[in-house]
């Protein structure tokens, strides 16, 4: 297997002296560095390791970023004198590649003279930027309740059939589309089909031309589902640098990162910490969000879903990952059971960053007005499920009436899905959709039927 990692001079370091699943034991003449990538060849391809432990002076403890299935004790283990890279270059847009910048996509190998170590340090803060106002996505319900920040990270919260790859799909024509960007899509720990039906959509969709989609599937090591997400990130870091534009990273799905840092540490036999989780876990989680950073050159906004075990927005893992993020976007199977799509859950999403100083009166004023309407509606709904809607006061009714004509406006077609629904998809101005929300708060739609306010654009196109 022709490798782009190993194409450096090879020193020979020991030899395999146990086989533990993906634990590789290896006696070295000389100690690597942890992490270094070091390797073996047997029938002709290469198994490629990472050192993650030193067990005395001449032994370390490695994990296998391929099968183990014909390692065997004795095989000749060589240094690659380096930490694992992958090749960068322009060329990688509209690419499938794996955590070693292979193809998956069946084309030719990515052809470049430069790589990257996947373990680079963040920016230095002196030359860093901190997020720098609002990111447009078009998108009505995200930019006027939970709006996305440049340069920073937003989590999509949900379970499987809500709608969240519809979503990053819709995300990533927006940074396309609105901001002539690119983005980097990792999946960890994503199931074959998943992977193929998504890389299928996003052709389907025309975005990926715009586009590097690095996968590190859930059949494989644990050690790659551990990498993966700092391989599209170097990705992405080398795009911010070169093309100097606005690069989104979508990560799917960071739970299942930190089930591969539980896994390898059970293999190196760490004890486990709070609800069985790696002690190193905040630790792990910070090295990879740290590097999320925007330059003057330009910026990395990530967007990453994430997988909420049991409901429960306090498990370590989560609260670990919520700790980094700007933007919490919360979508429901409530919503998506009503035919509310996106899914998203108004008054559980939220932003950092939802204040007068970053908004603007109006737009914070106008958000804080639907959320009213909308969270006096859910209060209501039992009382109208019991005694039916005649039984309120003329003011209540009213609000109820908006609140569910806003809760239908802020669904919309989506450009990535106009070949599925037959709905040309459509993309609203902040400006329209503020300019909506104050109309409908003060009554100018009361006329309205809720039919005619669902799966729109703007309103004054009606």
């Amino acid at each position: 297997m022709d490798n782009p990692v190993l194409s450096i001079t090879h020193i020979a370091i020991g030899t395999i002296t146990e086989v533990h699943g993906p634990v590789v034991i290896i006696e070295c003449s000389r100690l690597p560095p942890i992490r270094q990538a070091l390797c073996t060849c047997f029938d002709h391809s290469v198994y490629l390791f990472e050192v993650h432990q030193h067990l005395d002076e001449q032994h370390v403890r490695a994990i296998t970023l391929h099968g183990t299935a014909g390692l065997s004790r004795g095989l000749t283990v060589f240094d690659t004198g380096a930490p694992l890279r992958v090749p960068v270059s322009k060329a990688c847009l509209g690419r499938l590649l794996n955590i070693f910048g292979e193809p998956l996509d069946g084309l030719t190998p990515l052809v470049s003279n430069e790589f990257r170590n996947i373990h680079s340090k963040p920016l230095p803060l002196s030359e860093s930027i901190g997020v720098s106002g609002i990111l447009p996505t078009g998108i009505k319900v995200i930019d006027l309740l939970c709006p996305f920040i440049k340069g920073g990270k937003t989590g999509l919260f949900g379970g499987a059939g809500v709608g969240k790859t519809v979503l990053v799909m819709e995300f990533i024509h927006a940074v396309s589309a609105i901001h002539k960007g690119v983005s980097v899509f990792a999946g960890v720990g994503e199931r074959i089909r998943e992977a193929h039906e998504l890389w299928r959509e996003m052709q389907d969709a025309g975005v990926m031309n715009d586009t590097l989609m690095v996968f590190g599937q859930m059949d494989e090591s644990p050690g790659v589902r551990f990498r993966v997400g700092l391989s599209a990130l170097t990705y992405a870091e080398y795009l911010r640098d070169t093309l100097h534009k606005e690069v989104l990273f979508v990560m799917d799905n960071v739970f299942r990162f930190v089930q591969a840092g539980s896994e390898i540490s059970s293999l190196l036999g760490r004890m486990p910490a709070t609800v069985g989780y790696q002690p190193t876990l905040t630790t792990e989680v910070a090295e990879l969000e740290d590097r999320i950073l925007s330059s003057r050159q330009g910026a990395i906004t990530s967007v990453q879903a994430v997988y909420v075990p049991a409901d429960d927005m306090t498990d370590p893992a989560v609260s670990a990952i919520l700790s980094h993020l700007d933007t919490t976007v919360i979508l429901s199977r409530d919503q998506a059971s009503k035919g509310i799509y996106p899914a998203v859950d108004p008054l559980r999403s939220s932003s950092k960053l939802m204040d007068k100083h970053t908004l603007g009166a109006r737009h914070y004023a106008v958000a804080e007005a639907v959320r009213e309407h909308l969270a006096r509606y859910r209060e209501l709904e039992d009382i109208i499920a019991m005694l039916g809607i005649d039984e309120l006061s003329e003011a209540d009714r009213k609000i109820v009436m908006r609140a569910r004509k806003l809760q239908r406006y802020l669904t919309q077609p989506f450009a990535v899905l106009a070949g599925h629904t037959k709905q040309v998809g459509v993309s609203v101005p902040l400006e329209k959709t503020l300019t909506d929300c104050e109309a409908f708060i003060a009554g100018d739609y009361d006329g309205l039927t809720e039919q005619q306010c669902y799966m729109r654009g703007s309103m004054q196109d009606v």
